[in-house]
């Protein structure tokens, strides 16, 4: 394994860096004071609409050629493989809304790449497009309340043909990027054919135009109190929602297949943004620590907190070193050869996140659970995604599975 980077990536690298350093850690606050200004609570979810300092920056990263970074294969992208982006994946994870700055923000990312693997030309030409240069956002529709959706099997959603045209009934909820008004697509997953033989081949995923009859947003769904607006987590009504028979993607009982290929690459984005995180967390620590004076002493002097700042250090390292493993044998062998490893770092990732995240917390006192310092918000995202694109435990059971397999023949 060679996690060398090649030049084009150290010289990404460094403008990618230099543009964080210039244009995203200044505006920290600036950005969550807009955010407070345009009122984006739960309640008022209707209104969410662009950030201005993200809009007034996204040109800006465009000029720098720090543009639709993740997308390997198109050539409308940044033409990096899954280590190369991992690297660029982790700066832009130092804060989290700076992803969207540079168009490479879930779920527009794995949309954008389903399409591009999976859609006509057509499908692109349409909805694609528009999404690679930034003008409308998407969402992905596919976990449901009434089932555990962890297994996919459950979805109890369809999508019923009817002449020229689908018919889409179901409930889903966390569908993120729903709340944003910017939001005109919705990739929805369902059954096709509900009672076929083949479980794996009764799903399909289909397209669905915002503004199409017969679809309600009820509400978005706060995360530990937090809104994660302008984007949103909503729970959505699907009540006989019609579009074409051309909306289909890949063909009918494909919804598994295309799943296995745009969750892959989601999953190596999800833990390097938390790699970025931790790290930042792990400079607060160290800083609290320095600077605070308990009983007399800085806390950098006390043991407890040094043996979590070195156990952060470890975690951290440990972490990295296995996503961009995963991320090497996913270029060299794809996604369904790779999927241990791709199990094994969405387990690590998170819940590496949540322990640096939560010790930097306990560093910094009352204020650690407060707004004041980004903590109590990065632990709710690392949280959160132990759940997001399968829970630990779904994860777990597939690495043991998989684990056993090769002593089952001996």
């Amino acid at each position: 394994m060679d996690f060398d980077l090649s030049p084009k990536v150290k010289e990404l690298s460094a403008r990618l860096n230099a543009f964080m350093e210039e244009h995203i850690y200044p505006n920290q606050d600036l950005y969550q004071q807009q955010l407070q200004e345009m009122g984006y609570g739960i309640e008022h979810w209707e209104n969410w609409g662009a950030v201005p300092i993200i809009e007034e920056l996204k040109p800006k990263a465009r000029a720098a050629g720090l543009w639709n970074l993740f997308l390997p294969d198109s050539g409308k992208g940044g033409g990096l493989s899954n280590l190369e982006y991992a690297t660029l994946c982790e700066i832009m994870g130092r804060a989290l809304w700076s992803a969207e700055v540079f168009n490479c923000s879930a779920p527009d990312t794995g949309n954008i790449e389903t399409l591009e693997r999976f859609g006509t030309e057509e499908q692109k030409r349409q909805w694609m497009d528009p999404l690679l240069a930034g003008e409308i956002r998407s969402c992905f529709a596919m976990t449901e309340p009434d089932v555990a959706s962890s297994d996919a099997r459950n979805i109890g959603s369809t999508i019923i043909r009817d002449g020229d045209e689908y018919v889409i009934n179901g409930r889903k909820w966390w569908s993120s990027g729903s709340g944003d008004s910017r939001c005109k697509l919705f990739i929805f997953m369902g059954k096709t054919d509900p009672d076929g033989a083949d479980v794996y081949r009764q799903q399909s995923m289909i397209l669905v135009p915002r503004d199409t009859p017969g679809i309600t947003i009820k509400r978005m769904l706060p995360v530990f109190g937090f809104s994660d607006a302008p984007h949103g987590h909503g729970e959505i009504i699907f009540d006989n929602v019609r579009v074409p028979v051309s909306n289909i993607l890949l063909g009918e009982g494909r919804g598994f297949e295309i799943a296995q290929g745009r969750l892959g690459p989601g999953r190596i984005h999800h833990c390097m943004r938390l790699i970025g995180q931790a790290e930042v967390a792990l400079e607060k620590m160290c800083k609290r620590a320095l600077q605070r004076h308990p009983f007399g002493k800085p806390l950098a002097d006390q043991g407890v907190t040094r043996e979590r700042i070195a156990q952060s250090r470890i975690l951290i390292d440990q972490a990295r070193l296995l996503v961009l493993n995963a991320a090497d044998k996913m270029d060299k062998v794809g996604n369904r050869e790779a999927r241990k490893e791709i199990g094994m770092i969405k387990v690590a990732a998170p819940n590496m996140a949540c322990q640096v995240i939560d010790w930097a917390i306990q560093a910094h006192g009352g204020g650690g659970v407060s707004n004041d310092f980004g903590l109590s918000y990065a632990y709710s995202r690392a949280r959160a995604i132990r759940l997001a694109d399968g829970p630990d435990e779904v994860h777990r059971d597939q690495i043991a599975r998989l684990e056993l397999r090769q002593y089952k023949t001996q």
